[in-house]
């Protein structure tokens, strides 16, 4: 389970990827990033064993903070020896909507490494800023494992602060070894991998040597190296993706936790998180009973977070919770169930936590308090509100999910005035708004990938989302059409659900469950 675009939007509060820099007054402003487009993409492509390709909008901000250091990058690296070309793409003009498809475009900035002449595409997850981004790119050549022959050798190319994976053999040949490669290959933007014929050289394993082709995965937390048997690829991704994932995940501000933070937030597990003052007395005391729990749990479909109070305010905040509340413990068990303890000590952990497994704690809520007031031509909806409002109502109701910054959820308002202003004598049909950042809402009734989104629930119940034209006539039509239908009649079905990546004049999209594991993405 995969938090309902709360992932997406943590990662994206993670890593402030502003700077640019400075030219010389004077100076000619060369661009060093090539521009692609439909018409010449794959043509200059499939010049190229290795190109990065970024695809973007000029709308998002995330995009916007990372072109000087994209720029920057591209400058550095066109005097690297071959010379390697970074490329970007416009990703919300309409005639590159079918390359961004193609290529699974869910959010942006998306960057991708093309290597063989664009055969294979990998998407880049390193960091931001343009020295990071040239040194991961300058890692992304050569070969995926590198040998290991020496504890020099060892020393050179393993960074005990990060996950490296290494395969031991008795030679360099077999199918085990072609495997470890092909796997390499394909997770080598991920991880770090090496290949060895001595165990013993390896910094971590007390020295001691194997019995047999074995994969070897480092780790800087919990228990620092873990050893695998067996090579069919899909069964040693499993254990990768499972041993690279510490038992208690910390957010805070260090960016050395932050690939931990995206693994954390879009796996399908239930979400443990506690949230506490990391400076405050008893952190110690919070963080050891939570590692406990975090220990004996793992693997058993719940994964646990410690959140510094001071780096987590906006989690708080999406969550509908005040920094007052804490020291807490919230989980989040499924799309439309959390549960959460607020003003806690460290001794109550437990026994709470034991209350949520055996089913005796009431579900929390967030919603926005209803308005006393209520008289604007479109109602205002929470989700204290929603089945009085909504569900249970006999009215024919017409429901925006909006976000408060989402600029075509503003464009949109003046219409559904328009709209409602049009109904207002007919006392079956209501025109109503919900801000879908401030209040939960059932996942299976309402399906919202992006806003504005909009659903309407017939007076006999029906439920079916509005996908047509956003402009005042159209929306007036689809009502009169379908309000008042009888649960026997066909309902009218509005045109086919648009596809994941629309233009900013669409949509503001926000991707909900893609392993994405970019910090840095402006939601789509």
């Amino acid at each position: 389970m995969a938090i309902r675009a709360f992932a997406l939007w943590t990662l994206m509060m993670l890593v402030a990827a502003g700077g640019g820099f400075l030219r010389a007054e004077g100076e000619e402003e060369k661009e060093f990033v090539l521009n692609l487009d439909h018409s010449n993409f794959t043509d200059v492509v499939s010049r190229y064993d290795f190109i990065v390709v970024e695809f973007y909008a000029p709308w998002c901000g995330h995009c916007q903070k990372l072109a000087p250091e994209y720029e920057m990058a591209a400058s550095i690296l066109s005097k690297h020896e071959p010379p390697i070309m970074l490329a970007k793409v416009d990703a919300s003009e309409e005639t590159n909507r079918e390359l961004a498809m193609e290529h699974n475009i869910n959010g942006l900035p998306t960057i991708k490494i093309m290597r063989n002449r664009g055969k294979i595409a990998q998407e880049y997850k390193g960091p931001r800023e343009a020295d990071g981004i040239v040194d991961y790119i300058k890692g992304q050549l050569g070969p995926a494992s590198v040998e290991i022959k020496s504890v020099e050798d060892a020393k050179a190319h393993i960074d005990l602060n990060k996950i490296f994976i290494v395969g031991v053999f008795p030679s360099f040949s077999g199918d085990e070894f072609d495997n470890f490669t092909k796997l390499a290959e394909t997770l080598r933007s991920d991880y770090a991998f090496g290949h060895t014929l001595d165990a013993k050289i390896l910094p971590r394993g007390g020295g001691s040597d194997v019995d047999g082709s074995t994969i070897r995965l480092l780790k800087p937390f919990d228990e620092l190296f873990v050893d695998f048997k067996g090579f069919d690829l899909d069964e040693v991704e499993k254990f990768i993706e499972e041993a690279s994932v510490p038992s208690l995940t910390v957010y805070d501000s260090d960016p050395s936790n932050h690939p931990y933070l995206i693994k954390y937030f879009n796996n399908n597990d239930a979400k443990a998180m506690l949230f506490v003052n990391f400076s405050a007395d008893n952190f110690a005391a919070f963080k050891s009973k939570f590692q406990d729990i975090a220990v004996l749990f793992k693997g058993n479909g719940t994964s646990f977070l410690i959140g510094d109070l001071e780096d987590g305010g906006g989690v708080l905040e999406y969550f509908g919770i005040e920094k007052d509340q804490a020291p807490l413990i919230l989980i989040q068990k499924t799309e439309d169930q959390k549960f959460m303890m607020a003003n806690l000590v460290p001794d109550q952990i437990v026994p709470w936590f034991k209350q949520y497994l055996i089913g005796k704690l009431k579900p929390f809520k967030k919603s926005q308090p209803v308005p006393e007031v209520n008289d604007e031509p479109v109602k205002v909806v929470v989700a204290d509100s929603l089945n009085d409002m909504v569900l249970n109502s006999e009215k024919n109701v017409l429901l925006e999910f909006y976000a408060p910054w989402c600029g075509h959820c503003k464009q949109l308002a003046p219409v559904l005035d328009e709209v409602a202003l049009n109904f207002e004598k007919d006392p079956s049909v209501m025109i109503a708004k919900l801000d879908a950042t401030a209040n939960d809402f059932p996942s299976d009734a309402f399906k919202v990938m992006g806003f504005p989104t909009m659903y309407f629930k017939s007076s006999t119940g029906r439920i079916v989302q509005y996908d047509g034209s956003r402009a005042k006539e159209a929306i007036i039509e689809f009502i009169t059409k379908n309000k008042d239908i009888d649960a026997d009649s066909k309902i009218f079905m509005p045109q086919e659900e648009s596809s994941n990546l629309d233009t900013p004049d669409e949509h503001d999209k926000i991707n909900l469950g893609h392993a994405d594991e970019n910090p840095t993405k402006d939601e789509l």
